[in-house]
């Protein structure tokens, strides 16, 4: 069976997205249709911004999205997954990739989605770091006992987890995990602990245009960050998508399940290979590629 996963914040480049706007009439009209619905020049800073641009967060959310999503429509009548998961901000678009949301309502959440992380980001200093070589279950353990708030934010594959809270917890936790063996723990160049309680401001403000915006029965099941699971019920979709931003992202569980349930060929639809590479490390005899236009 046939998995297409997409990628989250941090596999942006410039130039993303070019090539498509060039050679694919539809790649241009739903990049013209995304600078209208936004408010501001989008491919602008995709296609010439520096990497500074492409890194705040109110544009990287919104190119990655556009980039796979665009990148799916033109696949056409190749594109066809059996079951559809995202990392992240991926989680959005996975959803347009199996028809629960329509383009235009998936860019709009993805734009609330970023401005309400970036306004929670600024109310307290708080970061993430990625910590190598430890068994989840020691760093649950190390980050349960510090005082302040630092909890495991993404499960990105075994040995391989990324921790996310307020600045001096995270410092902390650093260094218990280094004395507990960590091969590396390492404050990452983020603006803000996502996927953490402090992403609370955020959830509510996101709850409400999620609630408001229609989700439609999808065409295959998505596998959620927060349950790791094959989900088909839009209502279900919807609270899980809630959940998602001070919840942990569970992509090791998610891969395991969709192995389990029989995916065997995985797709990374957007920018980058880091998705490919994490499926590698949790199911090495699974086959990957990146999405092609054929």
């Amino acid at each position: 069976m046939n998995a297409y996963i997409f990628p989250g914040q941090g596999a942006q480049f410039t130039g993303m997205g070019l090539g498509l706007y060039e050679k694919y009439p539809l790649a241009q009209e739903l990049f013209e249709k995304a600078n209208e619905i936004l408010g501001f020049s989008i491919t602008d800073i995709m296609f010439e911004g520096s990497a500074e641009d492409l890194k705040q967060t109110k544009v990287t959310q919104p190119a990655i999205f556009l980039h796979s999503v665009i990148l799916g429509k033109i696949m056409g009548d190749g594109f066809k997954p059996d079951m559809v998961a995202g990392h992240s901000l991926g989680e959005f678009s996975a959803l347009v990739a199996n028809g629960s949301l329509k383009f235009e309502d998936g860019l709009k959440l993805v734009s609330q989605r970023a401005m309400a992380m970036q306004k929670a980001c600024e109310l307290k200093p708080s970061t993430m770091a990625a910590v190598l070589g430890l068994e989840d279950a020691i760093v649950e353990k190390i980050c349960s006992e510090i005082p302040g708030i630092v909890v495991p934010a993404n499960y990105n594959c075994p040995g391989q987890l990324v921790i996310s809270g307020e600045v001096e917890a995270i410092n902390l936790a650093c260094e218990k995990l280094k004395e507990a063996g960590a091969r590396r723990a390492l404050v990452l160049p983020v603006g803000g602990a996502f996927h953490s309680p402090l992403m609370e401001p955020a959830r509510e403000q996101l709850a409400a245009a999620i609630k408001n915006t229609n989700f439609n029965a999808p065409s295959c099941p998505i596998y959620q960050n927060v349950n790791a699971s094959a989900v088909t019920d839009p209502e279900e979709i919807k609270k899980n998508l809630i959940s998602q931003l001070t919840a942990p992202v569970k992509w090791t569980q998610s891969v395991q399940k969709m192995v389990q349930d029989g995916a065997s060929f995985f797709v990374e639809v957007g920018p980058g290979k880091v998705l490919q590479g994490l499926v590698k490390k949790i199911h090495p005899e699974a086959e990957v590629a990146s999405a092609e236009i054929g």
